[in-house]
């Protein structure tokens, strides 16, 4: 292991997971649904859990919602080893209070000459890129700036986004749900932004940079962000750190077909508690359209970890919620079905 590894994995640990949410809003079923495989893979494997306040973009972040999130999921049934109400030897556990950290990876990756400033805004490089990849363009190397002078970094402020120079490799992972993925993001997505030219931290390195600190052994979250992996572990593997494993759980979506946002306030865990929900229902809900149960029944989470088995999400389809949640998850009626969209 290399001395920068090495600075990354200061003593050895077992299996350590995380649930890390944003403050931007109510958590949803499909947070919740998350949240639960995060924390059932750690109590099954006998590890730690961590949870993590991910308030980057701090304008964003709605006052008070930290501490509801954290109610929201103690009615879950979910507790922690570590996290924003409880001290560990990772502290802080809120992004906002990290900014050194991300600093610190940014100097070291500039060090490497692996950085680059841009002065072109999201429309320019749209309009400069020959094919866009899904909301954004992708940027390519031909858009990298030629006359970039020594000095750049110590001056970078407002007028530049710092970018990464990504290389033209193919990076392979192989994810506990989705099995095998191979992903060239030179190709892809291209060179990305790292920090904006506001300041604020990309989620992309915050997020490396927090899970190899906290010594994250397996990275759980939604199918959603799958595709951000690979750029991920470009920069594990460029900050000299030791790749965590992957698993993408499967999707929860509204009647509609389409996936949960934090505008689903009735799919929220806040107003199905509200509504009377009793949550070892919702558990047992969720374990059900997981695979992990046979058929609907109330249990806890901590009475859910014996039945943890990731080969059940393998080919799952998203499980689509009725439009009466409430009513059906508080009723004694069969609790609808999960099917594909």
């Amino acid at each position: 292991m290399s001395n920068t590894a090495a600075k990354y994995r200061m003593q050895s640990v077992g299996y350590h997971g995380r649930f890390a949410p944003s403050p931007t809003g109510h958590l949803h079923v499909g947070s919740a649904c998350t949240a639960l495989v995060a924390w059932c893979a750690a109590r099954h494997a006998g590890g730690l859990f961590t949870l993590r306040v991910e308030d980057l973009d701090v304008p964003r972040t709605v006052p008070g919602m930290k501490e509801i999130q954290i109610n929201d999921l103690k009615w879950l049934g979910l507790e922690w080893d570590a996290g924003p109400d409880i001290r560990g030897p990772y502290e802080p556990y809120q992004q906002s209070l990290r900014q050194k950290y991300y600093q610190s990876a940014l100097d070291r990756l500039h060090h490497q000459q692996m950085l680059f400033p841009c002065k072109l805004s999201r429309k320019d490089v749209q309009n400069l890129a020959s094919a866009p990849h899904g909301h954004t363009a992708r940027y390519p190397r031909s858009l990298r700036p030629t006359d970039v002078r020594p000095g750049w970094y110590e001056e970078a402020g407002k007028e530049a986004t710092i970018r990464l120079k990504v290389p033209d490799q193919r990076i392979k992972f192989f994810d506990q749900v989705c099995g095998l993925q191979e992903e060239n993001v030179a190709t892809t997505v291209g060179d990305y932004v790292l920090r904006r030219r506001d300041g604020v931290f990309s989620y992309q390195l915050a997020v490396v940079v927090d899970d190899l600190h906290m010594e994250i052994t397996e990275v759980v979250r939604g199918q959603d962000l799958l595709g951000s992996t690979a750029r991920q572990l470009l920069l594990v593997d460029a900050l000299g750190g030791v790749r965590p494993s992957y698993a993408h759980s499967p999707l929860v979506f509204n009647a509609k077909g389409e996936k949960l946002s934090k505008r689903d306030e009735s799919l929220s865990l806040a107003a199905l508690r509200e509504s009377g929900v009793p949550s070892r229902h919702l558990v047992g809900y969720l374990a059900w359209a997981l695979g992990l149960l046979p058929e609907v029944r109330a249990l806890s989470p901590i009475e859910l970890v014996q039945y943890f088995d990731w080969s059940c999400m393998k080919g799952r389809p998203p499980c689509v919620l009725p439009e009466n949640l409430a009513e059906v998850l508080t009723s004694n009626v069969t609790l609808g079905r999960c099917s594909a969209t």
